[in-house]
């Protein structure tokens, strides 16, 4: 694949998963602008693996809980690139709290992020992408989507809400932007999790391993390249959904 000349966005960027997306959208080629919130330090060792590659990075910095901090995350990449290809939503919070404990609070401080931030980044991101005539749009959801977790309530619910957007704008959307979903299962260890947690989680798929991130962003970069797939869920869980 060669992505030279595209301009992607990958939110999250400086950490785990989204900055391994963010390496391999680089190795093809494309420019990226590497948003983080928090992560000044990470989001620099990031660009700078990215630029080794021979692109472009720009670090951005935004609270995708706040409307106007998006807003604004979209006029600087206007500015400063002219133009956006490709948005993967992969910010996220995981948090684990028992279902009658969760707060107002909990809950839209989950929501916000995991699945109104992506909204909003997307109507941003297609207002961009159909100036230029065309884009593509990847949102990470979750095994979780499909899984009720007692544990992770507000975390399932954001993630199969994030599933229906991404059917929704697939339709909203075409023909000029096409729009998929990419749902891990075990690729990335949760941080603070045991060596037995994580080893009991491995038993739980059909192919009794952890897989690894860059299964996730060769996913990625499948629904990039493939321009007859939109409004699909591409699970990849090592058999995960297929035993619990």
């Amino acid at each position: 694949m060669d992505l030279s000349g595209r301009v992607a966005l990958v939110t999250g960027a400086a950490r785990r998963l989204g900055r391994e997306i963010a390496r391999s959208l680089a190795t093809a080629g494309s420019d990226l602008v590497v948003h983080h919130h928090a992560s000044p330090q990470h989001a620099e060792e990031t660009a700078g693996v990215l630029r080794d590659l021979g692109v472009r990075a720009e670090i951005l910095a935004a609270d995708l809980r706040q409307p106007g901090q998006i807003a604004a995350l979209f006029g600087e990449i206007a500015t400063r690139f002219g133009r956006l290809d490709i948005l993967v939503n992969s910010a996220a919070l995981f948090e684990r709290k028992p279902a009658l404990d969760i707060t107002p609070t909990d809950w839209d401080r989950l929501m916000d992020l995991n699945l109104r931030a992506a909204f909003l980044c997307s109507q941003r991101a297609a207002r961009l992408m159909r100036a230029g005539g065309a884009g593509v749009i990847v949102n990470i959801a979750d095994v979780a989507a499909f899984q009720p977790w007692p544990a992770h309530a507000h975390y399932c619910i954001s993630k199969a809400g994030l599933i229906m957007m991404t059917r929704v704008l697939a339709r909203a959307l075409a023909p000029q932007i096409r729009v998929n979903a990419v749902a891990p299962g075990p690729v990335l260890p949760p941080e603070g999790l045991s060596d037995r947690e994580v080893e009991e989680l491995a038993q739980l798929t059909a192919l009794r391993r952890w897989g690894r991130p860059e299964d996730v962003a060769r996913t990625v970069l499948f629904l990039v390249e493939t321009d007859f797939v939109t409004g699909e869920t591409v699970v990849v869980d090592g058999g995960k959904t297929l035993r619990s």
